[in-house]
């Protein structure tokens, strides 16, 4: 197993728990990770909910000051809830503290937000889900699409949209907004009128600029366009993966970035020493994914020993989350990202596991660098 593994941290709050000690296992982890052979850190950005990853920049920085050669960055800033600026500005400053080591992910998830809350509203909003079945290709289960009509109709979504931006602000285009992301990093940036404005920090600083997506859409064909680092989403839409995978290459073209598609594909992990052990650690996944497919927000994440099973109709919501779930043994879990890294071609698999008690999801990323060969390398 040679392709390289690394992770993505929501910083999760366990039922019980707080964000503050939260971000200490965050913290914890990463320097686990750095010792385990893994090449990247991500944080993700998520808001109002039971995770502590709000502000990527922030937690990159404390991330960074943590350890020592492991590459940090975030999966992904959400350009719809950030201008250009405050993005280069934000990571920059850190780069210049701890240049070479810095990843800048962006997504337009806010951008798409606001486009599918008004076609909801306009009542064109349409799914995919019934035209699809659930499939295995290769080893690999690409489940049928979710339905995000109901999700998207939730009161919570609404607010925290409005609590992220100011009233009546448009959200701008997100490729002018990479574009701007892009000539603040080289110093040729202009104003609408034509004013130079040159970052600092950022301006200049040696980021890795990726973008992540979800699907066979704008993120996919930009990323490509521009010859950028894409990453695809399977442990959050693993209905299209492949296709978003398929148009980013489609979209290929050289760059002084990458002079051939690089591509991360995430998977959500959970190693224990058996395939019992890992189930049970695994068991509450489905209450917190449909704490967030209901609409109301991720909750703390549940207490196996507590926590009761979920009903049939909640376990329909979430069906596509279990069923791509990698659980199991070490070698279990290694077979099944194998199987996804042979199916997407993928340069690299991002790895996001989260279970109640801490110690058990550092023993579940240790486990897989094992069985990886990730410790072997790094003796080597």
């Amino acid at each position: 197993m040679t392709t390289p593994l690394s992770i993505l941290d929501l910083a999760p709050i366990s039922e019980g728990g707080t964000a503050r000690q939260a971000l200490r296992n965050s913290l914890d982890l990463a320097r686990s990770a750095e010792a385990s052979g893994y090449r990247r850190y991500w944080v993700a950005e998520h808001h109002f909910a039971g995770v502590a990853s709000s502000s990527p920049a922030v937690l990159v920085g404390l991330i960074a000051a943590a350890t020592n050669t492991i590459r940090v960055g975030s999966a992904a800033v959400l350009l719809g809830n950030n201008t250009a600026a405050e993005v280069v500005e934000a990571f920059g400053t850190v780069e210049a503290l701890y240049p070479g080591r810095i990843d800048l992910g962006i997504g337009r998830s806010g951008q798409r937000r606001v486009e599918a809350l008004k076609a909801v509203a306009s009542e064109k909003f349409t799914s995919e889900r019934v035209r699809r079945d659930t499939v295995v290709r290769e080893g690999v289960v690409i489940p049928a699409p979710f339905d995000p009509t109901g999700l998207l109709a939730s009161p919570l979504l609404r607010a925290s949209f409005e609590a992220l931006a100011f009233s009546g602000a448009q959200v701008p285009d997100f490729d002018e907004q990479v574009d701007d992301i892009l000539s603040l990093l080289n110093g040729t940036y202009r104003s609408r009128d034509g004013v130079e404005l040159h970052a600092s920090p950022g301006e200049g600083a040696d980021l890795e600029l990726w973008v992540f997506g979800s699907s066979a859409g704008p993120s996919a064909e930009l990323a490509g366009r521009l010859g950028l680092p894409f990453g695809a989403n399977y442990h959050v839409a693993p209905s299209s993966t492949v296709e978003a995978v398929e148009a980013y290459r489609s979209a290929f073209r050289p760059s002084s970035t990458l002079s051939k598609p690089y591509v991360v594909v995430s998977a959500d992990v959970v190693a224990a020493e058996d395939d019992a052990t890992a189930r049970e650690l695994a068991s509450t996944f489905g209450h917190w994914a449909h704490s967030i497919r209901s609409g109301h927000g991720a909750i703390p994440y549940p207490d196996p020993a507590t926590a009761l099973p979920l009903t049939p109709q909640q376990h329909a919501v979430v069906e596509d989350r279990l069923i791509t779930q990698f659980v199991g043994s070490p070698s279990t879990v290694a077979d099944r990202l194998d199987s996804l890294q042979k199916l997407t071609g993928a340069d690299e698999l991002v790895i996001s596991g989260v279970t109640h008690r801490h110690e058990d999801r550092v023993r579940s990323y240790e486990l897989l660098a094992r069985e990886w060969g990730l410790t072997a390398l790094l003796a080597a």
